[in-house]
């Protein structure tokens, strides 16, 4: 049984770990209002984005114009998965959820017999990943100093992206990330990149059919253009959602912590007072007896 200074000292440790988690919980909350804002700016844009992708790609149809990026290689043989997780953890289970998400995909395709190269964006996503597919993890890239992340740092990995698709060095590429629902909902989404895909948006793309383009220059050689912009779009979209999901993730982890902390303490300051009250009454039949001896 441990003494009563060394639940003192234990009550006195879990009342520091929950003032560090209650700060913790305030400083999730500030962040996630402007994350939360940011990831919601960012949807109409990407959908309309793929709107439009949907329409020109209509336009173009089967014709030998259209981008490799569009088209694909003819083949699935090679797929690249771009998973995108935070940089810190103490964020509940949502780094895992999209690792898992990912590393189950990603044996699907292996037991299918194809080829996997991942691509982590994350230090959380890669040291589960790294685990399992060490071999398989051919780029990594840390926002670790990034306070607020920016188009250019989606762009950066589009390009990188890009360039290995234009080396052959895959065929299809997905990407990993999870949406943003709410502070308690935050669901793991994969989306193909390459070849493009206008997504959800193309049946809306399709009922307005009706309407007649034409196109200055030719729609391929503007697919030529738009196609790397939707990439980087979608990665954006991707990193920003990510950005809300954790601070909403790191909130509710938080404000769990502090609540466990402080039924912690209550059990703790209990024990010690039923301990506390059975030294004092030990030592006043000690001084009893011996008044009674003597």
């Amino acid at each position: 049984m441990p003494s009563l200074k060394d639940l003192k000292n234990r009550i006195a440790s879990v009342k520091a770990t929950q003032k560090i988690t209650k700060a913790m919980k305030m400083v999730a909350a500030a962040k996630l209002r402007r994350a939360q804002e940011a990831a919601e700016a960012a949807r109409p844009y990407s959908q309309r984005m793929g709107a439009v992708l949907a329409n020109i790609a209509q336009a173009v149809g089967g014709d030998d114009s259209a981008p490799k990026l569009m088209t694909g290689t003819g083949k699935d043989d090679v797929h690249l998965l771009v998973v995108c997780t935070a940089e810190r953890g103490l964020c509940g289970g949502f780094n895992s959820s999209i690792s898992r998400f990912a590393r189950d995909h990603a044996r699907k395709l292996l037991a299918a017999g194809k080829t996997v190269k991942i691509f982590c964006v994350g230090k959380k996503g890669y040291d589960v990943l790294r685990r399992e597919f060490g071999p398989l993890i051919i780029e990594r890239v840390e926002l670790r100093d990034v306070k607020k992340v920016g188009f250019e740092n989606a762009d950066a990995i589009a390009r990188k992206v890009i360039a290995m698709f234009e080396k052959g060095e895959f065929d299809v590429c997905t990407l990993f990330y999870s949406e943003f629902k709410s502070v308690i909902s935050q669901i793991p989404t994969a989306q193909q990149l390459i070849p493009a895909t206008a997504g959800p948006v193309a049946a809306e793309a399709q009922g307005s059919a009706a309407a007649i383009y034409e196109y200055e220059p030719d729609a391929g050689a503007i697919l030529e253009d738009l196609i790397p912009r939707n990439i980087s779009v979608q990665i954006f979209r991707a990193l920003l959602e990510n950005v809300a999901g954790e601070m909403g993730a790191k909130m509710s982890a938080m404000d769990n912590a502090t609540r466990n902390a402080g039924e912690m303490i209550h059990k703790l300051t209990l024990n010690y007072n039923r301990q506390r009250q059975a030294q004092i009454t030990k030592e006043l039949i000690e001084i009893i007896s011996g008044a009674e001896a003597l």
